[in-house]
């Protein structure tokens, strides 16, 4: 069996992708039917043995740690290393909020981060009085050296760095080992928090090479949701086991502390753990298993991503061909499944006025594109599960 083959019937497990072209993989993957019915299964089980019984604690106790295990494993990492969270947002903000900042500390952040991300840094510099740098990694598209650019935006009061590890409007895959160094060897070391919501699920992080632990970046959070083809509302954060006793809880709650015998808290918890808070539904634990099994079944991750890479190509390849079209990315494909593009208009200027409108058309049409504002343009993204028909498909049909 090819592999286009064995894609389409891989597919046959996704009926939210019967009917439609997708290539909205970067904002929300679509799950598989038996992590649906697993989620489904996991809520009757709560509410018929439960929800409040012991034997229902012991389970979650379980699952909790299978779980931990099955992302850890995501990222090649240990376990005790990882926090479950609702989303990447959620992630960013524990380590942000857990350090201990004073006046006249600097965060330096790139000028392609997430509003949330950046609406957060913002607040603690109007509490706290830290200030505020960015760095361009938007000149990157102009062929400028992202390293160069993070290198002379750091100072001797950088205490943190955050960044994407796959910039979410260009595509573009950062060298994280080597900004991880770069920053380390700052005086005094600076911590590295990497934005993760493109890369967990896409990238290879499981083999030699990628792995959390051998990039040593300190803080790495991401989601289930999006490439994992998981439910929404779980996410994870690694924590480098150095830095977790310099980061402390904000929001605190039973799942993160110890007890005593009269369940006076005595302390956290020893690992990631100390960072979850309380309640969460359980049942999302569940589908979030079934979903990496049902990627694993198709393929490593290495091969995984080997895909995602051909159909960018493909992809970038095929809009660069385009009288119409220019992609952002202008002398290679992206190293990713995000292909960033916008439209011209007779004259072969950026016609940034017609972007939402044609992807409001396109939607009409079952084809799932979204619109950006910085840079003004249009973001395809291709997954695994995407097919070359598909790709072929929406160059044709930008064509025209």
């Amino acid at each position: 069996m090819s592999e286009t083959d064995s894609v389409i019937r891989h597919r046959q497990q996704f009926s939210a992708l019967t009917g439609k072209q997708y290539f909205n993989y970067g904002g929300q993957g679509p799950m598989a039917d038996s992590a649906i019915e697993a989620m489904h299964q996991a809520q009757i089980k709560i509410q018929q043995e439960g929800p409040f019984s012991k034997a229902i604690g012991d389970w979650i106790a379980i699952e909790g740690e299978q779980v931990r295990a099955k992302i850890a494993q995501v990222v090649g990492a240990a376990p005790k290393t990882i926090t479950l969270t609702e989303n990447v947002t959620v992630g960013c903000n524990i380590p942000l909020w857990g350090t201990d900042w004073a006046a006249g500390d600097h965060i330096l952040i790139g000028d392609c981060e997430h509003p949330g991300v950046v609406a957060t840094v913002r607040e603690i510099s109007r509490r706290h009085g830290v200030a505020i740098d960015t760095c361009s990694l938007s000149s990157w598209l102009e062929g400028v050296d992202p390293l160069e650019v993070i290198a002379k935006a750091l100072t001797a009061k950088t205490r943190l760095v955050i960044l994407s590890h796959i910039l979410w409007n260009t595509g573009q895959l950062l060298p994280l080992s080597a900004v991880v160094a770069l920053c380390h060897a700052n005086s005094p070391r600076t911590k590295v928090l990497i934005d993760a919501a493109q890369s967990v699920g896409s990238l290879p992080l499981d083999q030699p090479g990628w792995t959390l632990p051998e990039t040593g970046v300190d803080y790495y959070a991401f989601t289930g949701h999006k490439w994992c083809g998981g439910p929404a509302g779980l996410g994870g954060l690694y924590i480098r086991p150095e830095v977790l006793a310099d980061t402390a809880p904000t929001f605190i709650g039973w799942r993160g502390v110890e007890v005593d015998g009269k369940a006076n808290p005595t302390g956290w918890k020893p690992d990631g753990r100390r960072f979850e808070v309380a309640t969460s539904d359980y049942a999302l634990w569940v589908a979030l298993q079934e979903s990496l099994g049902v990627q694993a079944a198709w393929g490593s991750s290495q091969a995984r991503y080997d895909r995602i890479c051909e159909l960018s190509a493909r992809l970038w390849k095929g809009l660069r061909s385009l009288s119409n079209v220019q992609c952002l990315l202008k002398k290679q494909a992206p190293l990713s499944g995000l292909v960033a593009f916008q439209m011209l208009d007779k004259a072969g200027k950026p016609d940034l006025e017609r972007h939402s409108s044609l992807v409001q058309q396109l939607e009409t049409e079952k084809i799932y594109l979204r619109t950006l504002l910085s840079p003004n343009c249009i973001r395809a993204c291709v997954h695994y599960l995407t097919t070359e028909a598909e790709v072929d498909c929406l160059i044709e049909r930008l064509a025209n």
